[in-house]
Protein backbone atom coordinates (compact mmCIF):
# COMPACT_ATOMS: atom_id res chain seq x y z
CA UNK A 1 0.00 0.00 0.00
CA UNK A 2 3.01 2.48 0.86
CA UNK A 3 4.14 2.27 -3.03
CA UNK A 4 1.07 3.11 -4.33
CA UNK A 5 0.79 6.20 -2.10
CA UNK A 6 3.76 7.22 -2.79
CA UNK A 7 2.50 7.64 -6.59
CA UNK A 8 -0.66 9.63 -4.77
CA UNK A 9 0.94 13.38 -4.93
CA UNK A 10 -1.71 15.88 -4.44
CA UNK A 11 -3.71 14.61 -1.76
CA UNK A 12 -2.66 14.39 1.61
CA UNK A 13 -3.86 10.78 3.82
CA UNK A 14 -6.26 11.57 6.21
CA UNK A 15 -5.81 8.36 8.76
CA UNK A 16 -4.68 4.75 7.54
CA UNK A 17 -5.96 1.12 8.11
CA UNK A 18 -3.92 -2.19 8.07
CA UNK A 19 -5.60 -2.19 4.58
CA UNK A 20 -6.29 1.37 3.26
CA UNK A 21 -6.24 4.79 3.20
CA UNK A 22 -8.82 7.74 3.38
CA UNK A 23 -7.16 10.54 0.97
CA UNK A 24 -8.33 14.25 1.32
CA UNK A 25 -7.85 16.01 -2.11
CA UNK A 26 -8.82 16.62 -5.70
CA UNK A 27 -10.13 13.29 -7.01
CA UNK A 28 -9.67 13.81 -11.16
CA UNK A 29 -6.25 14.47 -9.30
CA UNK A 30 -5.64 11.85 -8.11
CA UNK A 31 -7.49 9.25 -10.30
CA UNK A 32 -4.96 10.76 -12.93
CA UNK A 33 -1.96 9.41 -10.51
CA UNK A 34 -2.93 6.39 -9.89
CA UNK A 35 -0.68 3.85 -12.03
CA UNK A 36 -2.18 1.63 -14.95
CA UNK A 37 -3.73 -1.61 -14.75
CA UNK A 38 -3.41 -1.05 -11.07
CA UNK A 39 -7.34 -0.92 -9.76
CA UNK A 40 -9.69 -4.53 -9.51
CA UNK A 41 -13.02 -2.23 -8.85
CA UNK A 42 -14.28 1.47 -8.34
CA UNK A 43 -17.04 1.16 -6.25
CA UNK A 44 -18.67 4.79 -6.06
CA UNK A 45 -21.64 6.96 -6.03
CA UNK A 46 -21.09 10.51 -7.37
CA UNK A 47 -22.93 13.58 -6.10
CA UNK A 48 -26.51 13.83 -8.07
CA UNK A 49 -27.71 16.69 -10.33
CA UNK A 50 -30.54 17.55 -7.61
CA UNK A 51 -32.50 20.23 -8.49
CA UNK A 52 -31.47 21.89 -4.94
CA UNK A 53 -27.76 22.73 -4.54
CA UNK A 54 -26.49 20.30 -1.32
CA UNK A 55 -23.78 21.13 1.21
CA UNK A 56 -21.34 18.26 -0.80
CA UNK A 57 -21.16 19.98 -3.85
CA UNK A 58 -23.67 18.13 -6.38
CA UNK A 59 -22.99 19.08 -10.03
CA UNK A 60 -26.09 21.25 -11.72
CA UNK A 61 -27.66 18.94 -14.35
CA UNK A 62 -27.08 20.90 -17.78
CA UNK A 63 -23.17 19.49 -17.14
CA UNK A 64 -23.75 16.56 -15.23
CA UNK A 65 -22.71 13.94 -17.87
CA UNK A 66 -19.34 16.36 -18.88
CA UNK A 67 -18.16 16.30 -15.55
CA UNK A 68 -18.58 12.66 -14.50
CA UNK A 69 -17.39 11.33 -17.82
CA UNK A 70 -14.12 12.95 -16.87
CA UNK A 71 -13.55 10.76 -13.98
CA UNK A 72 -14.82 7.61 -15.56
CA UNK A 73 -11.84 8.34 -18.25
CA UNK A 74 -9.36 8.12 -15.43
CA UNK A 75 -10.54 5.24 -13.66
CA UNK A 76 -10.60 3.28 -17.06
CA UNK A 77 -6.64 4.25 -17.51
CA UNK A 78 -6.34 2.90 -13.81
CA UNK A 79 -8.57 -0.58 -14.08
CA UNK A 80 -6.92 -4.02 -14.39
CA UNK A 81 -7.85 -5.70 -17.82
CA UNK A 82 -10.58 -7.48 -15.48
CA UNK A 83 -11.34 -4.61 -13.55
CA UNK A 84 -14.65 -2.86 -12.62
CA UNK A 85 -16.21 0.25 -12.68
CA UNK A 86 -19.78 0.07 -10.32
CA UNK A 87 -21.16 3.59 -10.39
CA UNK A 88 -24.23 4.03 -8.55
CA UNK A 89 -26.43 6.90 -9.86
CA UNK A 90 -29.80 8.24 -8.49
CA UNK A 91 -32.60 9.54 -10.78
CA UNK A 92 -34.25 13.10 -10.61
CA UNK A 93 -36.65 15.76 -12.03
CA UNK A 94 -36.45 18.66 -14.25
CA UNK A 95 -36.50 21.85 -13.00
CA UNK A 96 -40.45 22.98 -12.06
CA UNK A 97 -41.59 20.04 -14.20
CA UNK A 98 -42.99 16.47 -13.58
CA UNK A 99 -40.63 15.36 -16.01
CA UNK A 100 -37.91 12.41 -15.60
CA UNK A 101 -33.96 13.74 -16.28
CA UNK A 102 -32.04 11.34 -18.14
CA UNK A 103 -28.72 11.76 -17.14
CA UNK A 104 -28.22 8.76 -15.42
CA UNK A 105 -28.39 6.99 -18.79
CA UNK A 106 -26.76 9.67 -20.72
CA UNK A 107 -23.88 8.90 -18.66
CA UNK A 108 -24.13 5.30 -19.77
CA UNK A 109 -23.95 6.30 -23.04
CA UNK A 110 -21.21 8.67 -22.91
CA UNK A 111 -19.60 5.75 -20.94
CA UNK A 112 -19.70 2.64 -23.70
CA UNK A 113 -19.80 5.15 -26.11
CA UNK A 114 -17.04 8.35 -25.72
CA UNK A 115 -14.83 6.18 -23.26
CA UNK A 116 -14.95 2.66 -24.23
CA UNK A 117 -16.40 0.85 -21.31
CA UNK A 118 -18.90 -2.17 -21.78
CA UNK A 119 -21.90 -2.78 -19.91
CA UNK A 120 -21.79 -6.05 -17.99
CA UNK A 121 -25.22 -5.34 -16.64
CA UNK A 122 -27.40 -3.01 -14.96
CA UNK A 123 -28.41 -3.10 -11.34
CA UNK A 124 -31.60 -1.66 -9.52
CA UNK A 125 -31.14 -0.40 -6.07
CA UNK A 126 -34.19 -0.74 -4.45
CA UNK A 127 -34.82 1.47 -1.10
CA UNK A 128 -37.84 0.87 0.84
CA UNK A 129 -36.98 3.35 3.61
CA UNK A 130 -36.58 6.19 1.40
CA UNK A 131 -38.88 8.92 2.04
CA UNK A 132 -41.88 10.48 -0.93
CA UNK A 133 -39.60 13.00 -3.06
CA UNK A 134 -40.15 15.73 -4.92
CA UNK A 135 -42.13 16.64 -2.47
CA UNK A 136 -44.70 19.02 -5.11
CA UNK A 137 -45.04 15.98 -7.28
CA UNK A 138 -46.02 13.18 -4.72
CA UNK A 139 -47.01 14.44 -1.71
CA UNK A 140 -48.98 17.34 -2.52
CA UNK A 141 -50.82 16.26 -6.15
CA UNK A 142 -50.06 13.30 -5.86
CA UNK A 143 -49.29 12.91 -9.58
CA UNK A 144 -46.20 10.40 -9.27
CA UNK A 145 -45.12 7.74 -7.34
CA UNK A 146 -42.30 7.67 -5.12
CA UNK A 147 -39.28 7.37 -6.39
CA UNK A 148 -37.32 4.39 -5.04
CA UNK A 149 -34.79 3.23 -7.34
CA UNK A 150 -30.90 4.03 -8.30
CA UNK A 151 -29.74 2.85 -11.41
CA UNK A 152 -25.94 1.17 -10.80
CA UNK A 153 -24.08 0.19 -13.72
CA UNK A 154 -21.36 -2.63 -13.60
CA UNK A 155 -19.19 -1.43 -16.63
CA UNK A 156 -16.08 -3.31 -17.25
CA UNK A 157 -13.29 -2.27 -18.93
CA UNK A 158 -12.73 -6.06 -21.61
CA UNK A 159 -15.55 -8.25 -21.97
CA UNK A 160 -14.12 -10.50 -19.34
CA UNK A 161 -14.04 -8.82 -16.29
CA UNK A 162 -13.79 -11.01 -12.87
CA UNK A 163 -16.85 -12.04 -11.08
CA UNK A 164 -18.60 -14.86 -9.59
CA UNK A 165 -22.18 -14.66 -8.75
CA UNK A 166 -21.65 -17.49 -6.34
CA UNK A 167 -19.98 -15.75 -3.88
CA UNK A 168 -23.04 -13.25 -3.44
CA UNK A 169 -25.69 -15.82 -3.01
CA UNK A 170 -29.17 -14.74 -1.45
CA UNK A 171 -30.90 -16.95 1.75
CA UNK A 172 -33.37 -19.22 -0.07
CA UNK A 173 -37.10 -18.31 -0.22
CA UNK A 174 -39.35 -20.21 2.53
CA UNK A 175 -40.59 -22.26 -0.60
CA UNK A 176 -37.38 -23.58 -1.85
CA UNK A 177 -36.52 -24.48 1.91
CA UNK A 178 -39.38 -26.71 2.39
CA UNK A 179 -38.64 -28.21 -1.28
CA UNK A 180 -35.35 -28.87 0.06
CA UNK A 181 -36.32 -30.41 2.87
CA UNK A 182 -38.22 -32.90 0.43
CA UNK A 183 -37.70 -32.67 -2.94
CA UNK A 184 -39.58 -35.47 -4.26
CA UNK A 185 -42.32 -34.43 -2.14
CA UNK A 186 -43.02 -30.34 -3.41
CA UNK A 187 -41.23 -30.86 -7.18
CA UNK A 188 -40.90 -33.01 -9.96
CA UNK A 189 -38.76 -32.40 -12.37
CA UNK A 190 -40.38 -31.58 -15.66
CA UNK A 191 -39.75 -29.29 -18.89
CA UNK A 192 -41.66 -25.81 -18.09
CA UNK A 193 -43.98 -24.33 -21.17
CA UNK A 194 -41.01 -22.47 -22.19
CA UNK A 195 -39.31 -25.49 -23.14
CA UNK A 196 -36.95 -24.79 -20.77
CA UNK A 197 -36.03 -28.05 -18.72
CA UNK A 198 -35.64 -28.20 -14.84
CA UNK A 199 -33.90 -31.77 -13.73
CA UNK A 200 -33.16 -33.27 -10.31
CA UNK A 201 -30.42 -30.51 -9.45
CA UNK A 202 -33.30 -28.18 -8.63
CA UNK A 203 -33.54 -29.35 -5.69
CA UNK A 204 -29.69 -29.28 -4.56
CA UNK A 205 -28.57 -26.85 -1.60
CA UNK A 206 -26.05 -24.73 -3.00
CA UNK A 207 -26.17 -22.94 0.25
CA UNK A 208 -28.36 -19.80 -1.24
CA UNK A 209 -30.26 -18.73 -4.29
CA UNK A 210 -28.69 -16.51 -7.10
CA UNK A 211 -28.92 -12.73 -6.85
CA UNK A 212 -30.96 -10.75 -9.04
CA UNK A 213 -30.08 -7.29 -10.55
CA UNK A 214 -32.77 -5.99 -8.36
CA UNK A 215 -30.94 -5.33 -5.15
CA UNK A 216 -33.45 -4.82 -2.26
CA UNK A 217 -31.32 -2.37 0.69
CA UNK A 218 -32.81 -0.31 2.90
CA UNK A 219 -30.65 3.06 3.65
CA UNK A 220 -32.54 4.08 7.14
CA UNK A 221 -31.07 6.37 9.76
CA UNK A 222 -32.30 3.06 12.22
CA UNK A 223 -29.64 0.94 10.72
CA UNK A 224 -26.95 3.03 10.08
CA UNK A 225 -23.98 2.39 12.58
CA UNK A 226 -22.16 6.15 11.10
CA UNK A 227 -25.02 7.98 11.61
CA UNK A 228 -25.64 7.05 15.06
CA UNK A 229 -21.98 6.98 15.98
CA UNK A 230 -21.54 10.69 14.61
CA UNK A 231 -24.83 11.78 16.68
CA UNK A 232 -22.98 10.62 19.72
CA UNK A 233 -20.66 12.72 19.07
CA UNK A 234 -22.24 15.42 18.06
CA UNK A 235 -21.60 15.64 14.68
CA UNK A 236 -23.68 16.18 11.52
CA UNK A 237 -22.02 13.68 9.23
CA UNK A 238 -22.18 13.38 5.59
CA UNK A 239 -25.90 13.93 4.20
CA UNK A 240 -25.69 11.70 1.45
CA UNK A 241 -24.46 7.65 1.98
CA UNK A 242 -25.31 4.46 0.77
CA UNK A 243 -25.50 1.34 2.93
CA UNK A 244 -22.80 -1.04 3.43
CA UNK A 245 -24.71 -3.62 1.86
CA UNK A 246 -24.22 -1.81 -1.35
CA UNK A 247 -20.62 -1.46 -2.11
CA UNK A 248 -19.64 -5.47 -0.06
CA UNK A 249 -22.39 -7.07 -2.77
CA UNK A 250 -19.87 -5.66 -5.47
CA UNK A 251 -16.48 -6.10 -3.79
CA UNK A 252 -17.21 -10.06 -2.83
CA UNK A 253 -18.45 -10.36 -6.41
CA UNK A 254 -16.28 -8.71 -8.24
CA UNK A 255 -12.83 -9.10 -6.15
CA UNK A 256 -10.52 -11.28 -4.05
CA UNK A 257 -8.97 -10.28 -0.76
CA UNK A 258 -5.73 -8.81 -1.44
CA UNK A 259 -7.68 -7.12 -4.45
CA UNK A 260 -7.19 -3.36 -4.48
CA UNK A 261 -10.91 -1.53 -4.27
CA UNK A 262 -10.99 2.55 -4.75
CA UNK A 263 -13.70 4.78 -4.27
CA UNK A 264 -13.10 8.48 -5.93
CA UNK A 265 -16.11 9.97 -4.43
CA UNK A 266 -15.30 8.74 -0.61
CA UNK A 267 -17.78 10.91 1.53
CA UNK A 268 -18.59 8.85 4.69
CA UNK A 269 -16.32 6.26 3.60
CA UNK A 270 -18.63 3.59 3.38
CA UNK A 271 -16.55 1.78 0.37
CA UNK A 272 -13.07 1.65 2.66
CA UNK A 273 -15.24 -0.14 5.18
CA UNK A 274 -16.93 -2.40 3.57
CA UNK A 275 -13.21 -3.33 1.69
CA UNK A 276 -11.69 -3.47 5.35
CA UNK A 277 -14.33 -5.94 6.48
CA UNK A 278 -14.08 -8.06 3.60
CA UNK A 279 -9.58 -7.87 3.81
CA UNK A 280 -9.49 -5.98 0.65
CA UNK A 281 -6.92 -3.13 0.09
CA UNK A 282 -8.71 0.03 -0.55
CA UNK A 283 -8.30 3.91 -1.38
CA UNK A 284 -11.07 5.95 -0.68
CA UNK A 285 -10.44 10.02 -2.12
CA UNK A 286 -12.88 12.81 -0.65
CA UNK A 287 -12.79 16.56 -1.59
CA UNK A 288 -13.65 17.86 1.22
CA UNK A 289 -11.25 17.36 4.59
CA UNK A 290 -13.61 17.32 7.60
CA UNK A 291 -15.44 15.04 5.79
CA UNK A 292 -12.88 12.79 5.37
CA UNK A 293 -11.72 13.27 8.80
CA UNK A 294 -15.09 12.70 10.15
CA UNK A 295 -15.19 9.32 8.63
CA UNK A 296 -12.80 7.71 10.69
CA UNK A 297 -15.70 7.01 12.79
CA UNK A 298 -16.71 4.28 10.79
CA UNK A 299 -13.13 2.71 12.05
CA UNK A 300 -12.53 4.09 15.42
CA UNK A 301 -16.51 5.31 16.68
CA UNK A 302 -16.53 2.95 19.48
CA UNK A 303 -13.38 4.40 21.33
CA UNK A 304 -14.10 7.26 24.00
CA UNK A 305 -15.67 10.51 22.49
CA UNK A 306 -13.06 12.72 23.54
CA UNK A 307 -10.79 10.79 22.00
CA UNK A 308 -12.42 10.15 18.43
CA UNK A 309 -13.25 14.16 18.36
CA UNK A 310 -9.60 14.92 19.20
CA UNK A 311 -8.63 12.41 16.40
CA UNK A 312 -11.19 13.93 14.29
CA UNK A 313 -9.79 17.85 14.62
CA UNK A 314 -5.91 17.13 14.50
CA UNK A 315 -7.09 15.29 10.88
CA UNK A 316 -8.76 18.15 10.17
CA UNK A 317 -6.11 20.68 10.67
CA UNK A 318 -3.37 18.23 8.64
CA UNK A 319 -2.09 15.32 10.76
CA UNK A 320 -2.26 11.70 9.82
CA UNK A 321 -3.77 9.43 12.33
CA UNK A 322 -2.28 5.11 11.82
CA UNK A 323 -5.38 3.06 12.75
CA UNK A 324 -3.63 -0.33 13.73
CA UNK A 325 -5.71 -3.76 14.12
CA UNK A 326 -6.33 -3.30 18.01
CA UNK A 327 -7.61 0.33 17.16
Amino acid sequence: MQDLLGHLRSGQVCYSTPQGAMISGDSLELLAQLPANSVDLFVTSPPFPLLRQKAYGNEDQQRYVAWLTEFAKLAKDALKPTGSLVIDIGGAYQRGLPVRSLHQYRALLAFVDDVGYRLAEEFYWYNPSKLPSPIEWVNKRKIRAKDAVNTVWWLSKTDDPKADVGKVRVPYSKSMERLLQDPQRYYTPKDRPSQHSIGEAFGRDNGGALPSNLLSIPNSQSNDAYLRACKALGLSGHPARFPIKLPSFFIEMCTDPGDLVVDFFGGSNTTGRAAEDLRRRWLSFELDRAYAAESVVRFIGDQAPAKVLKHIEQMTNGQVLAIDDSA
